[in-house]
């Protein structure tokens, strides 16, 4: 708990950095209609692909923050030497990552499928695919910075290690955004994204702390 309060203040301190990955999922969007021009069904029809990629890209754009202060300034050093288990710090820095950057593209979404002419039906697909996806997305990326934070030009290689394991959610996400907006049965998705979310939970954190030691070590 104290962790995760720790990492907030320090949030709000550095809004900058946070705010980032923010503008960069608005700006992403905003891009689509005016590059496609006045093509409302096209845009409504694309909507939830435009969507997803862009906050995907904009919760890898946020992945560093979760250990590089921590890295730069030592603090890694003394979670990792800490009396309570590193995992569930880990899952405290993670939690702590995505209340700052996941949870701002939860609320601005809505507003940006509504300039893009998504149904109202399908918003609140939208909505819950977002609010199961970007922690997934958070936990996922953990183990990646957690592997790279020593390494000085990392961006790179964290970039192809978590975009692969990031399809999966992408795929199910808009699919089940599609189907809501047909009418279909969109169980299967959120079935899929609820179990991706639950094996990320109980692994994610666990192996975020080897590697982590790996790193340190």
């Amino acid at each position: 708990m104290f962790l995760l309060r720790r990492d907030l203040l320090l949030a709000l301190r550095n809004r900058a950095e946070y705010v980032m990955p923010l503008l960069f999922f608005v700006l992403v969007v905003t891009l689509f209609p005016l590059a496609l021009g006045a093509l409302p069904e096209l845009l409504a029809r694309i909507a939830p692909g435009i969507v997803w990629v862009a906050a995907l890209l904009a919760a890898m754009l946020s992945l560093p923050s979760i250990f590089r202060s921590d890295f730069d300034d030592g603090s890694l050093e003394q979670i990792l030497l800490s009396a309570h288990p590193v995992a569930v710090l880990v899952l405290a820095k993670v939690c702590a990552h995505w209340l700052v950057t996941g949870l701002p593209l939860l609320v601005a979404a809505p507003l940006l499928a509504e300039m893009l002419g998504m149904p109202v039906a399908a918003q609140p697909m939208l909505l819950l695919t977002i609010l199961l996806g970007t922690p997934i997305l958070s936990l996922i990326g953990a183990i990646a910075v957690a592997l790279t934070v020593g390494l000085r030009k990392g961006g790179i290689i964290l970039a192809l290690l978590v975009l692969p394991l990031y399809v999966p959610v992408l795929i199910f996400a808009a699919s089940a955004i599609d189907n809501a907006t047909l009418g279909l049965d969109v169980s299967t998705q959120v079935y899929m994204l609820l179990a991706f979310l639950l094996l990320s939970l109980s692994l994610s954190p666990w192996a975020t702390a080897a590697a982590l030691r790996m790193s340190a070590g």
